[in-house]
Order: structure tokens, then C-alpha cells, then sequence
């Protein structure tokens, strides 16, 4: 299951290496499956129909109930059209990923099955809204944009933390309620940072996540954000700030958490989104013409960081605004 997962993510690998063993199973087959339907809705070698078709089946074979179609010719399929052999080696391991969901205890089995029909049904809706190859196509509003990164990420803020009350004593010295609303706000904040990070890409493949009324007042449309980039740059910036706001709620989460691998685990998601906000700030323009990706060799240092000072809460604040401070200060 490990392995499959560092293929995938190296950055979720990490903070699941970190995990208690209770918590490391279903939160590591969530992100699997989830990474897995996400693969199925982005193969564009297909029609937007046909990926629809498919991601409904797997959906429904996650929440147990017999899928329209065969998971293992399913996954067959769809590896055949993947060209990165870690995502192909997870389509195939879908039946796998299946059986470790089924053999989970039922609260966790539950607590996956939720979470995933709100990943699969954004999933969805995002096929639906870019269908049509070759045209640009822009979230309406801000409220669109809020909806998309709570129904991928924000609800994802509140299964770890759901099961992280349910599995660990004395997990946080907030209640539930308030890890909840911090655990949804980091979640949406998280995919913020991919958005803003892979904006340039997206708009290459006719995808505009940012909100169409907010381009619209700038005086551009997505059509014209590669060439007016300085008109962009005020939205940009606007959704940059919202992101490093959720960071924020991000490490107030981790602060508020007492197991030490728990809190580095939780932590280090707004470490490195805060990282990667700073190399897009200083990349100006230009992080719409080429991929900015924070160095391996910072996510190594980040790493040694947490495990040296054994996440206490003042070294993680430290660590925090170093972050955030710009590409020459790490």
C-alpha cells in the first residue's frame, strides 16, 4: 500500500510515514481511491461522456454497491492510456484497493465511502464543466470555486479528523467542532495552492478555475490571461491570499494537536504550501509559462526539521514563517 503511495505523492507519503498505524490504513486507502477516480476523470484521451461513465462505476463499487461494469476491466483500460507507470500501476491495483477498503473496520469503512462520494461527485462535475475540447471554460464565481475545493480537499480536512478523534485519545486541545471548521479551511486551502501552482497548465488545456465575475471586473477573460498577465495578477493575488489565510488555519490545526506525529504529519501539508506560495509570489509572471515546484532538496531539509526538533509547537511556527518568507530564506 506504501509503495503504491509513493509512486503517487511523494508529499502525502511522507506525512503518512509519519502516522500511528490506526490512522495510516484508511487514510491511505482514501487518498488511493481517490487518487485513482482522479486519474479515471482526467484521462482526456477519452470522451468526457466515457470518463463520466466510468468514474460513476468505480463510485459506485466504493460504496459497495455493484458497479455497472467490471473494476478489473475497468482498470485495464484505463491503465493502458496512462503514461506515467505509477499512475498505471494504481489503476490496476484498483480491485486491490477495493478489497483493503471491504476488510477496514466499519467506522473507517464509512468514514472512506463519505468522504470519496464528495471527491468522486466534484470529480464529476469537473468532466461536466470542461467536456468540450479545445474551448476555454471558467468557474462562474467565487462561491463555484469555494463549492469545487471543499468537494476535493476541504472534505478531506474533516475525515482526518474524524478519525483522528475517533482513533486517538486526547487527539486535540480544541473540540471537535473547531478541528472540524480548521481541518475544512486547511483542505480547500491545499488545493487552492495546486490551482495557483498549476494555473499555467490548466489554461493550456482550456481549464480556468478562477472565477469568471472576478476576471470579468478585472477587465479580461480566460482567454486573455496569458497575454494581460498584469490585469490577471490582482485575482491571482486575491486567491493567493485566501490560500495562505487557509495555511494559517492549517498550522492552527497543528498546533492544536497533542500526539507529536500526528501534529508533524499535520503540519507539514501548510510548511510545504507555504513554500510553494513563496517560490509562485517570486516566479511573478512567469509562473504561468513554466512548472514552479519546490526542490526536493527543501522538502528533505523540511523533513529533517520536524524530525530534529520532534515537532514542538515552537519550532513548527518558526519553521512556518520561514516558509513563507521568500526563496532565498531557507
Amino acid at each position: 500500500m506504501l509503495v503504491l503511495l509513493r509512486g503517487v505523492s511523494r508529499s502525502f507519503y511522507l506525512s503518512m510515514r509519519l502516522l500511528p498505524a490506526p490512522l495510516r490504513r484508511p487514510i491511505a486507502i482514501g487518498y488511493l481511491l481517490a487518487r485513482a477516480s482522479d486519474t479515471i476523470a482526467d484521462t482526456a484521451e477519452l470522451p468526457a461522456q466515457e470518463r463520466q461513465e466510468k468514474l460513476e462505476g468505480l463510485a459506485c463499487a466504493i460504496d459497495g454497491a455493484p458497479p455497472p461494469a467490471d473494476v478489473a476491466g475497468l482498470a485495464h483500460s484505463f491503465a493502458a492510456l496512462q503514461r506515467d507507470p505509477a499512475e498505471r500501476e494504481l489503476i490496476l491495483a484498483l480491485p486491490q484497493c477495493l478489497q483493503w477498503l471491504a476488510a477496514l473496520p466499519p467506522a473507517d469503512q464509512a468514514d472512506v465511502r463519505r468522504v470519496l462520494r464528495q471527491i468522486t461527485g466534484g470529480q464529476a462535475l469537473d468532466i461536466a464543466r470542461f467536456e468540450t475540447p479545445g474551448a476555454m471554460h471558467s468557474l462562474g464565481s467565487a462561491s463555484a470555486l469555494d463549492d469545487y475545493t471543499y468537494r476535493v480537499a476541504g472534505c478531506v480536512g474533516e475525515f482526518w479528523t474524524e478519525l483522528c478523534f475517533r482513533h486517538l485519545p486526547h487527539f486535540a486541545q480544541l473540540p471537535k467542532p473547531e478541528m472540524c471548521e480548521l481541518g475544512r479551511g486547511f483542505g480547500m486551502a491545499l488545493q487552492l495552492v495546486n490551482i495557483l501552482r498549476d494555473a499555467g497548465a490548466d489554461l493550456r488545456a482550456g481549464r480556468c478555475y478562477f472565477p469568471a465575475d472576478e476576471l470579468a471586473a478585472a477587465g479580461i477573460s480566460a482567454l486573455d490571461i496569458a497575454y494581460a498577465p498584469d490585469r490577471f495578477d490582482p485575482v491571482w493575488q486575491r486567491w493567493c491570499t485566501r490560500a495562505e489565510d487557509g495555511l494559517d488555519m492549517g498550522m492552527r490545526y497543528a498546533q492544536a494537536v497533542n500526539d507529536r506525529r500526528v501534529r508533524a504529519a499535520s503540519a507539514l501539508p501548510a510548511l510545504l504550501g507555504a513554500r510553494t506560495l513563496a517560490l509562485l509570489k517570486a516566479a511573478g509572471p512567469q509562473r504561468l509559462q513554466h512548472a514552479v515546484k519546490m526542490p526536493r532538496s527543501e522538502v528533505r531539509s523540511a523533513l529533517f526539521r520536524l524530525a530534529l526538533t520532534f515537532a514542538a509547537r515552537g519550532s513548527l511556527l518558526i519553521s512556518y514563517e520561514r516558509m513563507r518568507t521568500g526563496p532565498a530564506a531557507i
